[in-house]
């Protein structure tokens, strides 16, 4: 953990918030106490890219059309084995 005088704040603050931005915490003194602590942002977390699912859809079928036949029979394979 760092440390700077609120003069060394007001004189060097490029260096201090250089220190910050590297993720280092700066405890601010004020006539020998501390004053401030100055922490960097927790980092946002990031977003969860959504499913296109149309495009996997495409990439996997095509443009092929099921019949219903087809369908019927899918499904009934997807639910073998079930209870219920």
């Amino acid at each position: 953990m760092k440390t700077a005088t609120v003069a060394d704040l007001r004189n060097h603050f490029r260096r201090v918030s250089a220190w910050i931005e590297n993720g280092e915490t700066v405890e601010i003194v004020k006539r020998g106490r501390i004053f401030a602590r100055l922490v960097p942002p927790v980092p946002a977390e990031k977003p969860v890219p959504k499913v296109d699912w149309a495009a996997q859809r495409k990439a996997i079928w095509g443009n092929r059309v099921f019949s219903a036949a087809e369908v019927k029979a899918m499904e009934d394979f997807e639910h073998e084995g079930e209870e219920g």
